[in-house]
């Protein structure tokens, strides 16, 4: 018998208050796709506890924050 992977935790947003899928602990989450540096990441992580949804997520990324 094969393992299922385990379905995404639903999340919300701390920008938007958006609900959405994080399957980060599956290693396929979608927002791995977005590229961010080491000074986007630092500074997502002092603006906001927990994760983005996609919209905000990729919002500020080509925003350059």
């Amino acid at each position: 018998m094969s393992a299922r992977p385990s379905p995404a935790r639903e999340d919300r947003c701390p920008r938007c208050d958006a609900a959405f899928g994080c399957a980060i602990a599956t290693g396929g989450c979608w927002c791995a796709e977005v590229t961010l540096d080491d000074e986007q990441r630092a500074q997502l992580a002092a603006g906001f506890e927990g994760c983005l949804c996609p919209s905000c997520l990729r919002e500020l990324a080509v925003a350059g924050l």
